[in-house]
């Protein structure tokens, strides 16, 4: 196994393993799809209708030509009919947003959130430079956001790798000025930096999606791309086993006790409403949402989502 898929895990991110990443753009395709699909293409394909369309030249009118392309002011100066002729725009702006704040700071198998988040992060940028895109992102935390702005250059991705591990080894730090909506703040940014027709990566564990929140990613997403990439740990999920534990946030201790069946089943429940929220969420918006989780393998995880939504596209 490559070092880059041993070294993802841990409570915080290593510099080195987010840019030996790129090595896992390659086989990611080997993993579950063709070798001659990028993993990421079906997602950066924009569904705006008319957008990346340059014009090209002005040629003679040929049969079977569409007439909705004559250019009217040369056939009228030439008396002879001609066309415009237009080529797609192959590269777009991507814009990756990374959470690093501090309910992503926890993790009990592989990986915390916040690092698993970190490696997606990585992953996608790297894809998108490989295929020829702009890649930038913003990095947030409760209470600040740094941003990279969108260029076709491994300066800019590895820029981005570098503020992602920066804000990583900032959680469990004592800090002042929370936001009280700070997965808002960030969208609000990307609001004001994103042109129409980018692509949006929102990798989270969306704990702070709240009412404003969601009302810029709906904004967001009238002219733009948008992707979640829900992250998660299987102790948000269900309860560990019927025991009394200690837990602790770092300041104080205090016990829980897991073995009546009526709290596992009401916290179970609070999860699965969690989830269907976001969902749904990203279902009205009509863009999809990608589930990680802590306890599999970021290179192997990820390539799975798209092929999941690969097949019911």
């Amino acid at each position: 196994m490559k070092s880059y898929i041993e070294g993802s895990g841990g409570a915080y991110t290593e510099i080195r393993r987010l840019i030996q990443l790129r090595y896992a753009v390659h086989e990611m395709e080997d993993l579950s799809l063709p070798r001659s699909t990028n993993p990421l293409s079906g997602l950066l394909t924009s569904r705006f209708q008319g957008r990346g369309i340059d014009f090209s030249e002005v040629r003679v009118y040929q049969p079977g030509d569409d007439v909705r392309t004559i250019d009217w002011r040369v056939t009228a100066r030439t008396r002879t009919p001609h066309t415009k002729l237009f080529q797609e725009e192959k590269e777009r702006p991507v814009l990756v947003l990374v959470d690093q704040s501090h309910s992503m700071f926890f993790g009990s198998k592989l990986a915390f959130k916040s690092v698993l988040a970190a490696g997606a992060g990585a992953l996608i940028a790297r894809t998108t430079l490989d295929r020829g895109d702009r890649v930038g992102g913003i990095v947030f935390s409760d209470s600040q956001h740094r941003e990279v702005r969108p260029r076709r250059s491994k300066h800019s991705v590895l820029r981005l790798l570098h503020e992602i591990d920066d804000f990583n080894h900032r959680l469990n730090r004592e800090h002042d000025q929370q936001s009280i909506s700070y997965l808002a703040d960030a969208m609000s940014r990307v609001r004001r930096v994103a042109k129409h027709g980018s692509a949006v990566f929102v990798v989270s564990d969306f704990r702070n999606f709240d009412h404003q929140a969601r009302v810029h990613l709906r904004q967001l997403s009238q002219h733009n791309d948008i992707v979640g990439v829900m992250i998660s740990d299987s102790l948000e999920q269900q309860l560990p086993a019927p025991d009394v534990y200690t837990i602790t946030n770092g300041a104080t201790k205090t016990k829980i006790n897991t073995a009546k069946g009526e709290y596992r089943e009401q916290y179970a429940g609070a999860y699965e409403t969690f989830v269907n929220e976001i969902s749904n969420e990203f279902a009205r918006i009509k863009c999809p949402l990608l589930q990680l989780h802590t306890h599999n393998p970021l290179v192997q995880s990820l390539p799975a989502e798209f092929a999941k939504l690969a097949a019911r596209s």
